[in-house]
């Protein structure tokens, strides 16, 4: 089951980007996460930008899904 593109989807959006980095899992606020950006084009998140819990994140050759125990899965393509 797929979270829905809402404000509880563990991944940021851009009118609720969450407090939590969702690569490093630092706070947003903390310092510069110009590396973490660069990184969030190549690789999927690693830490719920909600709740900061490690996620669950499963890569194959097409997609990645990651999930959050408490805000749902969100799953996208590796293809552009």
């Amino acid at each position: 089951m797929f979270a829905d593109a809402g404000a509880h989807e563990p991944v940021a959006r851009a009118g609720d980007p969450g407090v939590w980095c969702g690569q490093c899992g630092l706070a947003r606020d903390d310092g510069d996460h110009a590396g973490c950006a660069r990184r969030a084009e190549l690789e999927p998140p690693r830490f719920c930008v909600h709740c900061r819990r490690r996620m669950v994140v499963q890569v194959t050759p097409g997609t990645w899904t990651a999930t959050c125990s408490r805000h749902g899965s969100v799953e996208r393509s590796t293809w552009r």
